[in-house]
């Protein structure tokens, strides 16, 4: 008789029943270990929560006043004879992997990662295993990050460039990682941060759970339009096209996403300019993160599951796609872009998929 797996993929989540928890579960559950704070990985419902230290003023923000335990990367809580810990992910400020061990059986839960260093959130650890359960959101070759000193520079001058104009500056990111992470890397000498209201939620969410980050100040039908035209505008996606951005007068919006890295999308959100910008792992990323771990077994849970199994496949991984509800409607609208994208700068050769220039 087969062994049971120590992590199996429900409909409800990523079980462990000799645990009897969950991780990441989409539905209510009794018992739910969480990875990070965005809403595709923390939803609202369960009767306690696990996560790390640095999620716990954002989760209670976002889900109100739940039953939430925290802990520290590397300490150890044991549920039922299950022992589980919490890595750095490296995706936003208090992102974790999630390590379950019993009778020596070592899992490891990804949920979503980078490997670059971003200066604020604490940086991807790899953490060795013999199953490894992965996101692959960006796994397709033509997605390739610049070092982010590279793309700040960029922001920056884009930046000064409106300043000279006299048209206010507007840049566009998720409000619970990107936002900050764009923050701590501007340059506070060209002007004061101005932030839309979910911004500055999150931002002072964050500050009550001890995290520094630079000033900002929260944008009011009182702040005065030649003040905003002297600084920088964070906002989110969903303010995009709506009366609160046009009420700036004359503006040039940028948009931060590593989807920005595929020809159209910066057309399709109407951008003045796409910044290649990701809090998720890119291709070679991934394939260093997962190669890291040791593990005998990789399991794919959201992104391009096919093509990136496929390829882990061909160069000699154990590797297996599985269904989930973590993702977002983003990645939807332009995963038939990337993949039209793609054919451009990938090729077959004897079934293998060759990297060529991206753009």
């Amino acid at each position: 008789m087969a062994k049971q797996p120590l992590l199996e993929f429900t409909d409800r989540g990523i079980y462990c029943s000799k645990g009897k928890f969950y991780i990441d579960p989409w539905k209510p559950v009794d018992d739910a270990v969480i990875t990070h704070a965005h809403s595709d990985h923390a939803y609202w419902g369960h009767n306690r929560y696990l996560a790390h230290h640095l999620s716990k003023q954002v989760l209670l923000y976002r889900l109100g006043e739940i039953n939430l335990q925290t802990i520290e990367y590397g300490e150890q809580v044991i549920k039922n004879g299950v022992e589980i810990s919490l890595f750095p992910a490296g995706h936003v400020i208090g992102s974790a992997q999630v390590r379950v061990e019993y009778q020596g059986e070592v899992w490891v839960v990804s949920g979503d990662y980078k490997v670059e260093n971003d200066g604020i959130s604490t940086p991807f650890e790899p953490v060795r295993c013999h199953h490894f359960i992965s996101e692959c959101t960006f796994g397709m070759p033509v997605y390739q990050w610049k070092p982010q000193l590279m793309i700040f520079d960029e922001i920056n001058s884009w930046w000064r460039t409106n300043l000279n104009n006299d048209i206010a500056t507007v840049l566009v990111g998720y409000s619970l990682g990107k936002a900050q992470r764009i923050l701590q890397n501007l340059d506070l000498f060209n002007g004061k941060v101005y932030t839309h209201g979910v911004i500055e939620n999150t931002n002072q969410a964050l500050r009550n759970n001890g995290v520094q980050l630079n000033p900002t100040e929260r944008i009011t039908p009182d702040t005065p339009k030649d003040e905003i035209r002297k600084g920088i505008v964070l906002a989110p996606p969903s303010s995009v096209g709506t009366p609160w951005m046009r009420k700036f007068g004359s503006y040039n919006f940028g948009y931060c996403s590593g989807w920005m890295a595929i020809r159209g999308a910066k057309r399709r959100r109407a951008a003045d300019r796409g910044f290649i910008l990701s809090d998720h792992a890119d291709w070679d990323g991934l394939i260093s993160a997962i190669d890291a771990t040791g593990c005998e077994k990789v399991y794919l849970t959201h992104g391009y599951t096919a093509t990136f199994s496929r390829y882990l496949t061909e160069i000699g991984f154990d590797a297996h796609e599985v269904h989930t509800l973590y993702g977002s409607e983003e990645e939807a609208e332009v995963k038939d872009d990337t993949l039209n994208e793609d054919k451009n700068n990938t090729h077959a050769v004897g079934g293998d998929l060759e990297r060529a220039d991206t753009p």
